[in-house]
């Protein structure tokens, strides 16, 4: 049974070296130094984009991961004044250090380092707006975009601004930080950013959960899923992802979903022949990382929708290995059994569709689908 938001087509990679090879290393930008941290490699690069107060160190945790499965170029970096990026000391004043002025020091320092060409952009709440205006003015060269729980440009109204401003007092801040510009400039950043959409050559994945942020009054966190929800059914470049059970920092309570998300991504700037060849690593991937995360009992939906993406490329064996695993991984899921019992139907193995889908139903009394197809085999039989 399919229970998702999107539809994940093959996930694959490319043929990698056991051991990445890491650049650590301060670009001078105009006379003060950002930090960026790069794993080298072929294809298609992929920049990654933090949270509003965060740096680049949120992100390596699963930057392995993903350079294992792609095996292409993985950016981090941190913006002026956060991490051990130095903060721009040309700007004499507050308003300077705003987000139009740290995309020019990104496409500065990109520049110098080579990859200001075609890019992937990924990017954590804040720095949603980052990919915003970089894929706006670059929409030729910006590939793909993967958001996870990203601020949107129309969420922030003038309602919510102000709220913003009954919890958020600047004068506590230390001045000459890179997170006291960030909340100095907040608010004119989001009124000079709202209805600023995606250019809609871009594919967009949105990740988001499905309650962002429970501990805030609850018309806040109404407004932020629904302009999420709204971003995927009114665009038709947006596939949205609603990730269960999770929290604001979706990378860190299901990494499965944003790795395979992000190989997803890069797997469509492949052509054909890459795919396939890589089709098996992309599916050992897949299985690792449920096993890693069972506890949490979040990756019985990427190896799912993995195996669901098997079926729609005809590539049906693949298919039942993938569910297979599934439900030996997950065995008191009700839908890995119904998914696997769709899956035997398919390849005609009847009477194993049936132990799935009995399996399922006794698991979930309310799977009606799975009653209804139950029904129907044993009136075949």
């Amino acid at each position: 049974m399919k229970q998702f938001y999107y539809t994940f087509l093959a996930v694959f990679s490319l043929t990698l070296s056991a051991h990445s090879q890491t650049i650590d290393t301060l670009v001078n930008v105009g006379g003060f130094n950002m930090h960026f941290n790069i794993m080298k490699g072929e294809g298609t690069p992929i920049l990654f984009e933090a949270g509003g107060g965060d740096d680049s160190s949120v992100w390596t945790p699963i930057l392995e991961r993903i350079h294992q499965v792609t095996g292409t170029t993985l950016i981090t970096y941190d913006r002026s004044g956060f991490g051990q990026s130095e903060l721009n000391t040309k700007l004499k004043n507050d308003s300077d250090f705003d987000i139009e002025n740290g995309i020019i020091e990104l496409e500065t320092a990109l520049a110098k380092l080579g990859y200001n060409n075609e890019i992937i952009l990924v990017s954590h709440s804040y720095g949603g707006l980052y990919n915003l205006l970089y894929a706006n003015k670059h929409p030729k060269k910006v590939k793909s975009i993967v958001l996870i729980d990203a601020t949107l440009s129309d969420f922030w109204n003038e309602d919510f601004l102000a709220m913003r401003d009954m919890f958020v007092d600047i004068n506590t801040i230390p001045k000459g930080t890179g997170d006291y510009y960030l909340n100095f400039n907040y608010n004119e950043v989001m009124r000079s950013l709202r209805n600023t959409q995606f250019p809609n050559n871009i594919p967009v994945t949105n990740i988001f959960p499905d309650k962002s942020a429970p501990v805030y009054p609850e018309e806040y966190s109404n407004r932020w899923k629904k302009v999420h929800v709204d971003l995927g059914t009114q665009n038709n470049n947006v596939t949205n992802i609603i990730a269960e059970s999770s929290s604001h920092a979706v990378f860190n309570d299901n990494p499965a979903l944003v790795i395979n998300a992000i190989v997803k991504a890069y797997s469509e700037t492949l052509d054909k022949n890459q795919q396939n060849i890589v089709l098996q690593k992309a599916l050992d991937n897949a299985i690792e990382l449920s096993i890693e995360t069972k506890v949490h009992n979040r990756s019985e939906h990427d190896l799912n929708t993995l195996g669901y993406s098997f079926l729609q490329a005809q590539e049906l064996d693949k298919a039942l290995d993938v569910f297979k695993t599934t439900v030996l991984l997950f065995p008191e899921s009700a839908n890995a059994h119904d998914s696997y019992g769709e899956a035997l139907l398919i390849a005609d193995k009847k009477t194993e569709a049936i132990e799935m889908y009995e399996k399922s139903i006794a698991l979930n009394p309310d799977n009606e689908h799975g009653k209804e197809v139950l029904l129907k085999l044993k009136e075949e039989e």
